[in-house]
């Protein structure tokens, strides 16, 4: 498996997918069942199950059983490494917005 500055490529492949992403989103605010993220994501039963095991098999999410429930999870390490791999550009990207908006400022 590839590696980028620590970082499965299976991470950034699983999170090029939005339906993935959107899941995320609602896990990182509760954990849910399977049926929770249907009715809130608008998603058939298939689909949402799908798209948890390939985050699940990426280390992106985890599972406990409550009753005769799976209940989801965002696992944040993975996560965690992303946003390490990503802090150069978003600090790129913030010298570049800043640079911009003080020539913008100096035109008016």
């Amino acid at each position: 498996m590839r590696h980028i500055a620590g970082v499965t490529v299976d991470a950034f492949t699983v999170l090029a997918e939005p339906s993935r992403r959107r899941i995320l989103d609602r896990l990182r605010r509760a954990e849910s069942s399977v049926g929770e993220l249907v009715d809130a994501l608008g998603m058939s039963q298939p689909a949402v199950s799908k798209h948890l095991r390939v985050l699940r098999d990426a280390g992106l999410v985890t599972c406990r059983t409550a009753a005769q429930r799976r209940i989801y999870r965002v696992d944040v390490a993975p996560l965690r490494a992303v946003d390490d791999w990503l802090g150069p550009y978003r600090s790129m990207w913030t010298a570049h917005l800043d640079a911009l908006e003080r020539h913008l400022d100096s035109q008016e």
